[in-house]
């Protein structure tokens, strides 16, 4: 019984973190932002669901094994992926949004090289 509650918890909270990135990528202004929210609450929300499917096939190793491996996996590759996008995204002209306050990656970004200094190297320069 105390199983099946738990199980049902992680799954509605899991499910709940992952109808948010929907509703994030619907209502956020720019691609920026879209990102962020798909990549932490959609990766929080596919972690949680897994952590439930590990609780509820608690007695087999193998489910439990795998779970906790799409966890790790999900988590470490998910803010990466968002990042690449969004990035990829911003070189290609995407534009940002006009309440955009601090735009770091511009200062830094030479359109005719293609090359992104870093912020020590720009410091040098200076």
């Amino acid at each position: 019984m105390m199983t099946e509650l738990v199980t049902g918890l992680l799954m509605l909270l899991g499910s709940f973190l992952m109808l948010l990135a929907g509703i994030g990528i619907i209502r956020m202004p720019d691609l920026l932002t879209r990102m962020h929210a798909t990549s932490k609450a959609g990766a929080l929300g596919a972690g949680l669901m897994a952590v439930g499917f590990a609780v509820f096939f608690f007695a087999d190793t193998s489910v439990v094994v795998r779970a906790l491996a799409v966890v790790v996996f999900v988590i470490m590759t998910a803010p990466i992926a968002a990042h690449v996008m969004a990035r990829a995204g911003y070189f290609v002209g995407i534009k940002l949004w006009e309440g955009t306050v601090k735009d770091v990656i511009k200062e830094r970004y030479d359109l005719k090289t293609h090359q992104l200094g870093s912020s020590t190297r720009k410091r040098e320069e200076d």
